[in-house]
């Protein structure tokens, strides 16, 4: 069973916002504290190789921005400037049984020629993560903005696992939706189909498809590494889990975040461009909060 990454679970967690930061509404409803519970299955910890699979025209700057982001998570080579992404990573060693989760990308493949078509069923997907298949691995299936994936727009992307002999592969898959569903995936750089209708954020390296796509990448492999098999750390009933890692903090980027504002976020003075994270290779990132163990609380970088 996947995990899907969707809009809706984007709007019922900015609902909890408005209920907690809306004195009115929360007068009508008490809140509690989110809490993920850890269900005593295997998370990915040690060094894992990030294989990627390019499906479409994805032009080398693209493959470039989301490259520098995973080298990103765990680069040591970013003492200054800080906040980076390496440090948004390091909150996954507050969970208990993930004291270290190192990414570096891997082998990448290029399917350039459409080989499955425009459309991809889940099945497609699972075909294509298999092809990318190797220890210690996270299989990565990135679809580029002219291709259809089945569900997309009501899920952003998600994650789950495949099974060769005796070996389980965790893989995610993501859509660029820049010209199929930017209001529902790459907020805050587009305005959202429902909600507040606030200007939407200037993304960090020029590209509202692809800087949308890191923040949900960024989601689904905080997902995956503290729930990779549907056993680790979830809010919610096994057969249907609700929130992970970041998605329990879905809308929220910086402090004082609330329905349709991202929060206090780092503006860039001649690009005015948004990010809270400093990559490699210069690049700027816009990553995130992470449900926090050690808090039980959403945390952000700024």
């Amino acid at each position: 069973m996947a995990f899907n990454y969707t809009f809706a679970t984007l709007c019922s967690t900015l609902f909890l916002l408005l209920l907690i930061l809306n004195p009115t509404v929360g007068e009508l409803v008490h809140q509690q504290p989110l809490l993920l519970k850890y269900h005593n299955g295997d998370l990915l910890n040690g060094h894992h190789t990030v294989n990627l699979l390019w499906y479409g025209t994805f032009t080398p700057i693209q493959r470039s921005i989301i490259v520098d982001f995973i080298n990103s998570l765990s680069s040591s080579k970013l003492a200054d400037p800080l906040p980076s992404p390496a440090t948004w990573w390091k909150t996954t060693q507050n969970y208990k049984g993930l004291e270290s989760s190192a990414l570096v990308v891997g082998k990448q493949i290029l399917h350039q020629d459409y080989s499955l078509g425009k459309y991809l069923k889940n099945t497609h997907l699972l075909a294509l993560a298999s092809n990318l298949n190797g220890a210690a691995s996270i299989n990565v299936i990135l679809t580029d903005k002219d291709v259809a994936v089945e569900g997309f727009c009501s899920r952003c992307g998600s994650h789950g696992s495949i099974r060769t002999g005796s070996n389980r592969t965790a893989y995610i898959w993501v859509g660029n939706s820049e010209t199929q569903c930017p209001g529902q995936c790459a907020w805050p750089f587009h305005q959202p189909i429902y909600g507040p209708q606030a200007a939407p954020l200037v993304a960090p390296n020029g590209d509202v498809g692809v800087d949308g796509m890191v923040i949900n990448l960024a989601t689904l492999l905080a997902g995956t590494v503290t729930n990779p098999f549907n056993k680790g750390y979830f809010e919610g009933p096994v057969a249907a889990p609700s929130y992970e890692a970041v998605t329990a903090c879905a809308g929220i980027f910086g402090s004082g975040a609330y329905p349709g504002y991202a929060g206090r976020v780092i503006v860039d003075k001649s690009s005015g461009a948004s990010y809270n994270a400093h990559g490699v290779n210069g690049r700027k990132y816009l990553l995130p909060a992470m449900w926090d163990p050690q808090s039980s609380a959403c945390k952000t970088l700024v």
